[in-house]
C-alpha cells in the first residue's frame, strides 16, 4: 500500500535528514531504535525525538573533528546504536558514510581507504582498531584518526566525542541545505576484477525505491524491522535504515546474526527479510523442535501443513480459495500452525522475502506448510537492492517477481538482464570523485545477470553472466579474487571456487604437472602427476597453500573444503576458452558429484587422482 505517512517534501526532492525531522515532528513518542542493553531493562529504546537530539549532538560533535561536506567517513562495527546514530550524524553534515564489511580482508580494508579518501575511521573495540593500525602507517591511505565505541584500544571512544558538544545550529543549516541528488553513502561491492567498486548512493535513488517497496507490500506504517545483516550491505542499508526513516517504523539492533533467534522471539515481526541461508537455519529450527515433540503433535502439524500448502498453492495460482478450505486453513493456522511459529517469534509474520540468492525450493515449500509465503525479490546495489519482487496478488514461485514502480526491465539479445529506472545508480565513485556512469546513451544498466521474462512480466532468473558468486548468506564474492589467490602457490595451476546459493565456497584445484614434478624431485619423491596429487607430502602442501590463500581473504571469500585434481583443464577438453579462460558451466556440471559431495560429507579436505 502507498504510505499515509506525509512526505516533507516532493517526493524528488525529499532528503533522508528531512525524514527524520519529519518523524521526530509528527511521532515523538513512537520508538524509533531499540538494542539490548548490558542491564536491565533487557531492551533500550530511542523515541523518533530522541533519535533526533542524539543524532544532532553527534553530527555536531563531528564538525567539531573537522567533518564537512562531502567528507567520506569509514565505519566498521556490526549492527549497534553507533553505528546508526554516527551514520545519519554524518548525513546531517552532508558527509557521505562509508560502511566496511567486518570481515574485510586487510587488503580490502586498504584498498576501500585509500579509493575513498577517508581521513577518519569509526571502529567497534580493539579487534578491529589492531586491523587498521596499518591503515594509519599507510602513505597511500588519508586515514589518520580512528575513534572507537568499545574500550581498550589507545584511540578516542565515540561515546567521550558526543559529549564534547558543538555547534547544532550550523548542523541545522548543513542538514536544511541538503539536495536529494547530493551523494548519500557509498556502497562497495565486490567487481569482477577483485577489487571493491564504489557504488553511488544518493538521497533521490533511495526515496524512489523506497516508494517503489512501499508500493509493492501491504505493510502498516510504524512496522518493525530486525536489523542483523551488515549496513555494509545494500539490503540492510534500504531495510534498516532508510525505509524505516521513510515509514517512521522501529529498528531493533541485532549485532550478532547468531542472536537473531532470541530477537526474533522478543519482536514477533510482522515482516522479515532473510537471505535463504537464514531461512534455511530456522527451518532446520523448527524441523529440529518438531523432532522432540510428541507423535501426536507432528502429525497434527502435518496434516496442518497440508492445508496450508493447498491454501498457498491455490492464492499463487491467482485462484480464490473457497470457503471451505479458507475456514481450515485459519483454523489450521490459528489452532497448530501459529503456536509453533511463537515460539520461533516467526507468528505475526504477513510479508515474508528473501533475495540475494536463489531460495531452494524446499524452503519455500517447507515455511508454506506453515503458511509463510517467501516473496522473492532480485535487484543489486546497484537498483538500490530491489528492482523486482513478488507481492500479493502477484506471485509466480520460482520467479523473482515484476519490476517495481519506477523500473524497466528489458532483455539483450544473449538474455542478459537490462534495467533503467528511478533509481538506478548514477555511477561508479572514481578516487578523485568523479562518476564512471554505469548505463549506456539510452540509461540502461547492464546488469551481468541472464533471465528470461514470461507474458506476465515475470522475471527468471536463468545465469549469473558477470560470474560473481553469491552466497546463501548473500555474500557477494568475486571468483577470480578466490582463484587467483590459490593459484598463488606454484604447486596449483588452475583453479575453480564454487558456492552460488550455497552456505560456504569449495575449490575444485589441478595440480601443476611440471611444477609438482620439479617440486617432488626435490624432496626424492616420484610418481606419475596422479600419484602425486594423491601422496601425503604434496597433499599437506597444498592444504598450507589454500590456509595461506584464505588468509588474504575476508570470511566469506575462504575455501572451506576443495578437492585436488591431476589432469589439467585444457580447451580442447571444453572446460577453457580458447583465451584459457575457465567455462564454469562446463567444470560444474562435468565435477556435479564431486561438489556436491564437498557439501554432503563432513570428511577434510582431499585429494582425488580423477582423470
Amino acid at each position: 500500500m502507498t504510505t499515509i505517512l506525509r512526505l516533507p517534501a516532493d517526493p524528488a526532492d525529499v532528503t533522508v535528514p528531512a525524514l527524520l525531522h519529519r518523524n521526530a515532528a509528527d511521532h515523538p513518542d513512537l520508538p524509533a531504535l531499540s538494542w539490548h542493553a548490558d542491564q536491565a531493562p533487557r531492551w533500550t529504546t530511542l523515541t523518533w525525538a530522541q533519535v533526533r537530539t542524539r543524532v544532532l549532538r553527534l553530527a555536531a560533535a563531528l564538525a567539531g573533528l573537522g567533518v564537512h561536506r562531502a567528507d567520506k567517513v569509514l565505519m566498521m562495527m556490526p549492527d549497534i546504536p553507533e553505528h546508526w546514530l554516527c551514520d545519519l550524524a554524518l548525513v546531517h553534515l552532508g558527509a557521505v558514510p562509508v560502511s566496511v564489511y567486518n570481515t574485510a580482508s586487510p587488503d580490502q580494508i586498504r584498498h576501500i581507504a585509500r579509493h575513498s579518501g577517508a581521513e577518519i575511521a569509526l571502529l567497534d573495540g580493539p579487534e578491529e582498531a589492531a586491523r587498521w593500525e596499518a591503515v594509519l602507517a599507510d602513505t597511500g591511505s588519508r586515514v589518520s584518526r580512528l575513534f572507537t565505541v568499545r574500550p581498550g584500544t589507545p584511540f578516542p571512544r565515540i561515546a567521550h566525542l558526543e559529549r564534547t558538544g558543538g555547534d547544532v545550529a550550523a548542523v541545522e543549516a548543513a542538514w536544511r541545505a541538503a539536495r536529494a541528488t547530493d551523494l548519500l553513502t557509498v556502497v562497495y561491492t565486490s567487481g569482477t576484477t577483485g577489487d571493491p567498486k564504489g557504488v553511488a548512493i544518493t538521497h533521490r535513488a533511495v526515496l524512489a525505491n523506497a516508494l517503489a517497496l512501499d508500493g509493492a507490500t501491504d505493510l502498516p506504517d510504524h512496522v518493525a524491522h530486525v536489523c542483523y545483516l551488515p549496513f555494509a550491505h545494500i539490503a540492510e542499508r534500504m531495510l534498516g535504515i532508510y525505509l524505516p526513516l521513510f515509514r517512521a517504523g522501529h529498528v531493533y539492533l541485532c549485532p550478532d546474526p547468531a542472536q537473531l533467534g532470541a530477537v526474533l522471539r522478543d519482536v514477533h515481526p510482522v515482516q522479515f527479510f532473510g537471505v535463504p541461508r537464514i531461512w534455511e537455519k530456522l527451518a532446520a529450527a523448527v524441523r529440529t523442535a518438531l523432532e522432540q515433540a510428541p507423535r501426536n503433535r507432528r502429525e497434527a502439524v502435518a496434516a496442518a501443513g497440508a492445508v496450508a500448502v493447498r491454501y498457498q498453492e491455490q492464492a499463487e495460482r491467482g485462484e480464490q480459495p473457497g470457503e471451505e478450505l479458507a475456514a481450515a486453513y485459519r483454523a489450521a493456522r490459528e489452532e497448530v500452525l501459529a503456536p509453533v511459529l511463537a515460539l520461533g517469534g516467526l507468528d505475526r509474520v504477513e510479508h515474508a522475502s528473501s533475495a540475494s540468492a536463489p531460495l531452494p525450493p524446499s524452503v519455500r515449500e517447507f515455511w508454506a506448510g506453515f503458511g509463510i509465503r517467501i516473496m522473492d525479490a532480485w535487484g543489486l546495489t546497484e537498483t538500490m537492492g530491489v528492482a523486482t519482487t513478488n507481492r500479493p496478488g502477484a506471485f509466480r514461485a520460482g520467479s523473482v517477481g515484476r519490476a517495481t514502480d519506477g523500473i524497466e526491465v528489458k532483455l539483450a539479445a544473449d538474455g542478459e538482464i537490462l534495467v533503467r529506472g528511478a533509481f538506478v545508480t548514477s555511477g561508479y565513485v572514481r578516487a578523485d570523485g568523479g562518476l564512471d556512469p554505469v548505463a549506456d546513451a539510452d540509461a540502461w544498466f547492464a546488469t551481468g545477470d541472464v533471465g528470461r521474462l514470461d507474458d506476465d512480466g515475470f522475471l527468471w532468473l536463468t545465469d549469473r553472466k558477470k560470474e560473481l558468486i553469491i552466497t546463501s548468506q548473500g555474500k557477494n564474492v568475486s571468483p577470480a579474487l578466490v582463484e587467483n589467490a590459490l593459484k598463488a602457490h606454484p604447486l596449483i595451476g588452475q583453479a575453480m571456487a564454487h558456492g552460488d546459493g550455497r552456505p560456504y565456497l569449495v575449490a575444485l584445484l589441478v595440480l601443476d604437472a611440471e611444477a609438482a614434478s620439479a617440486w617432488a624431485a626435490a624432496r626424492h619423491i616420484a610418481g606419475s602427476p596422479a600419484e602425486l596429487a594423491a601422496h601425503p607430502q604434496v597433499a599437506a602442501e597444498v592444504a598450507a597453500a589454500v590456509r595461506t590463500a584464505n588468509a588474504t581473504l575476508n570470511r566469506s571469500e575462504q575455501v572451506k573444503k576443495y578437492l585436488l585434481l591431476h589432469r589439467e583443464w585444457s580447451p580442447e577438453s571444453g572446460e577453457l576458452t580458447p583465451s584459457l579462460k575457465l567455462v564454469r558451466r562446463v567444470l560444474v556440471r562435468r565435477y556435479a558429484e564431486e561438489l556436491d559431495a564437498l557439501y554432503a560429507d563432513g570428511r577434510s579436505p582431499r585429494s582425488r587422482p580423477r582423470a
